[in-house]
């Protein structure tokens, strides 16, 4: 019985010893080996609480085999319970091995640990998910996945084969399996944590104002299990108050007052305009102060309205995209566009001016699938959706599908064919080749990635300067945004405001004249100052301001990581709600927005429950 008992602890400790080594690995690519041992202590919780989860299987075989049955210790019985034990090992050594390898492949890029974004990606569209990846990438993880498996089974064989290889065959007393039992409901105190209220969570694992810090402290498999638990139950997440002074709060900062007061920025005499919106792949603000990267982008800046306080929602297309086109925040821990009943529920854009005799249509040069894209296309009105499929073979040239000019050329030999019948019209086109691998039919600037984004600018630039000259110009607004965050420059901090600071700009004959607006917004609120502007309704659109209204509190709300920013014209405020804390705050009011912060957020997850 002392053998097992050992077997067990030993297994246990096999599982954490593994997970802490983890640790080292992730620094050495992303963060130096300066703090490893203040990283391994305080990631050392979800480990264990991993290897309680790892080892109950082999505590339950162990169990059954302690029992006083003749039958459970015959040579067939005992290869039975050792192949159970080692099929479980090799799931074990599997999933954690992929959840090691992407977390270090993909923090890269998304700056977070791993969550289950990454695997609704691979399920919804695999060549789409795949598509950042270089071949020898792709060849070098699989290797990386092999080497981490062979690890865990040869210490598993060392272990168990070597050591315990006789474990099964020996019988043992009466009661000897008590202690046995004991030892196997003690992994229930690892696994949750402790017997306190609160259970085990990732942000025990935060420590440092340094993010790189926390996120290796965080065991990644732990990272992904929680992200699938907690996407389905969006009532009980957030909770920083009172239901009452959040819905307080929150009708406080969307009070909408009599419409009087808007600033209307069309020209007389238009009623309907054709919408086109242009989403700009990776775009930042940031960007558009470098020289010769966005010459288009720049002077369209002085040729319209450039709202220059502008921010993004959230860090990837699919959360931009939601809150573009439905003027709604969607959260970065969970994506919305997957859970298509709930979107369904929601307005947007689309579905307004379907209402208003509008026409809609979408063409992206990537996978129309990927994300569940087209069914959120589709329920919100958009009848025409051009895809990659729609292109011959080859014109699909790049990772993502096909080239942003070849997009654009498709687009506007469409747009340009339209009959006049006075039917106004909205299209979106959704460009793609700023976004990594980089790799563009464009070779003007040295930087690969800046030359991928003056490649876009390019193929914007040409569209509108084609509207320009046909007859729909002057009844038609081009709206250009980028989908998220920026790309560039890389390795940026997501807890700094000017992460999220992006380009929106208006331009087209229907517009008064050029002018810099200089109003706080973010993604959400295009949607509400768009169907203002066109005197269409749109109180149904509860997350969403108008930015020509200056009666309404003005705000830039956006969610990083697991966190909540806002800002206001007295305060910049970032909270980290792993940390629990505020880890970036500046203003002539500094905290004043981190109650009306919470506040959004408690109501946006009751809101999403409700969809």
């Amino acid at each position: 019985m002392k053998k097992k008992i050992w077997l067990l602890v030993l297994t246990f400790l096999m599982w954490t010893l593994i997970f802490v080594l983890q640790k080292p690995v992730f620094l050495l690519v992303y963060g130096g080996m300066a703090q490893v041992f203040q990283v391994i202590s305080h990631g050392l919780s979800l480990d264990l609480s991993l290897s309680g989860y790892l080892s109950v299987i082999p505590a339950l075989v162990l169990l059954i085999s302690s029992l006083p049955l003749r039958q459970l210790h015959s040579i067939r019985a005992s290869r039975i319970l050792m192949a159970v034990v080692g099929g479980w090992t090799l799931i074990g050594a599997v999933v954690v091995a992929l959840a090691f390898v992407a977390n270090i492949a993909l923090y890269g890029y998304w700056g977070f640990p791993l969550d289950s974004t990454p695997l609704f990606f691979l399920f919804s569209s695999p060549s789409a998910a795949m598509a950042s990846i270089e071949w020898w990438q792709g060849l070098f993880g699989l290797f990386a996945i092999a080497v981490v498996v062979v690890f865990i089974l040869l210490l598993f064989h060392l272990l168990w084969r070597k050591w315990g290889g006789d474990v099964f065959t020996f019988r043992t007393g009466r009661w000897q399996w008590l202690p046995m039992l004991i030892l196997t409901a003690l992994l229930f105190l690892p696994i949750r944590g402790g017997v306190t209220v609160s259970t085990m969570n990732t942000g025990e694992a935060y420590f440092s104002a340094v993010q790189e810090l926390n996120h290796a402290a965080v065991n990644p498999l732990f990272s992904f299990m929680e992200s699938v638990s907690r996407n389905q139950d969006f009532a009980s997440q957030y909770r920083f108050m009172d239901d009452k002074e959040a819905r307080r709060i929150y009708h406080h900062l969307y009070n909408t007052p009599s419409t009087d007061s808007i600033r209307y920025v069309l020209r007389p005499g238009v009623k309907r305009p054709n919408i086109f919106i242009i989403v700009m792949e990776s775009f930042s603000d940031t960007l558009t102060h470098v020289p010769g990267v966005t010459p288009n982008l720049n002077q369209l800046k002085r040729e319209g309205l450039y709202f220059s306080r502008f921010y993004a929602n959230s860090f990837r297309t699919d959360r931009g995209l939601l809150s573009v086109l439905q003027g709604y925040p969607s959260p970065a821990t969970v994506s919305l566009m997957k859970y298509p009943k709930k979107t369904a529920n929601m307005p947007s854009i689309a579905a307004h001016l379907e209402k208003a005799g509008y026409e809609a249509s979408y063409y992206y040069g990537g996978d129309a699938d990927f994300t569940n894209m087209r069914s959120f296309l589709i329920n919100q009105g958009f009848r025409k959706i051009t895809s990659d499929v729609d292109f011959p073979v080859g014109e699909r040239l790049s990772k993502w599908g096909v080239p942003d000019h070849l997009l654009f050329r498709r687009a506007e030999k469409e747009i340009l064919s339209w009959p006049a019948d006075g039917k106004p019209r909205l299209t979106v086109i959704q460009t793609s080749s700023s976004h990594e691998p980089f790799d563009v039919p464009y070779h003007r600037l040295n930087d690969k990635i800046l030359n991928a984004f003056a490649y876009s600018d390019s193929c914007v630039g040409g569209f509108v300067k084609s509207l320009r000259k046909s007859r729909l110009w002057n009844n038609s607004i081009v709206i250009m945004v980028p989908d998220h965050l920026g790309a560039w420059p890389q390795h940026a901090d997501n807890f700094k405001p000017w992460r999220y600071h992006i380009p929106l700009i208006w331009v087209g004959g229907a517009l008064r004249q050029p002018m810099v607006i200089k109003t706080l917004g973010s993604q959400q609120d295009i949607a509400a100052t768009l169907l203002s502007q066109l005197g269409i309704e749109h109180r149904d659109l509860v997350f969403s301001k108008d930015m020509f209204n200056p009666s309404v509190p003005h705000f830039a709300f956006f969610l990083p990581d697991d966190g909540i920013g806002m800002i206001t014209e007295d305060n910049e405020l970032l909270y980290d709600n792993k940390l629990k804390k505020t880890v970036y705050d500046t203003g002539k009011k500094k905290g004043n927005n981190l109650k009306e912060a919470q506040a959004l957020l408690q109501v946006l997850f009751d809101d999403i429950s409700k969809r």
